[in-house]
């Protein structure tokens, strides 16, 4: 039971530095707190457009060290998305 907690708070610790970032990279004048983790980025989300999501992947190139393709730009869908790919990411450069 105790690695299901300490997984639960290294995803939170994760979806807040994805927060941190996002508001940080994109100069949104928001506190990250606001942005819920399954909140769309995009459309009626945060309203960003396609600009932002290079600077997204700029972001999370700088933080994590995790290239996003052009092919894989549907991880922007939420914090929530873009926590899950970049945990996979980590997973396979570790093995």
């Amino acid at each position: 039971m105790n690695d299901i907690y300490k997984k639960a708070e290294e995803r939170e610790k994760l979806c807040r530095e994805i927060k941190s970032m996002m508001v940080e990279q994109l100069d949104i004048e928001m506190d990250p707190e606001f942005i819920t983790n399954d909140q769309p980025i995009f459309g009626r989300g945060l309203e960003l457009d396609s600009i932002d999501a290079l600077e997204l992947a700029v972001g999370i190139y700088d933080k994590f060290e995790i290239s996003v393709t052009d092919d894989n730009t549907t991880i922007f869908s939420s914090v929530n998305t873009m926590a899950d790919y970049i945990e996979v990411q980590k997973l396979e450069n570790e093995g």
